[in-house]
């Protein structure tokens, strides 16, 4: 559990340090840099998700090892 927060937490640190790097640097309109940065947050929400429901699934799966009863 405290890999899953630790990703969770690293992910949304660095989408944000990302995101403020490119408002500093960027050299296009404001305009396009919205557009930009909206794009980019959408793509990352879904990177997110998608790691986030692999990890469920993965701990599910795991969970379902764990209480299945034992042979022998």
């Amino acid at each position: 559990m405290r890999k899953l927060l630790g990703f969770i937490v690293g992910a949304i640190v660095g989408g944000l340090v990302g995101a403020t790097l490119a408002l500093l640097y960027a050299p296009e309109s404001g305009a396009e840099l919205r557009a930009q940065i909206r794009e980019r947050a959408e793509t990352f929400a879904t990177e997110v998700r998608q790691a986030a429901t692999a990890k469920r699934i993965e701990l599910q799966d795991r969970l379902e090892s764990l209480r299945a009863p034992k042979a022998g």
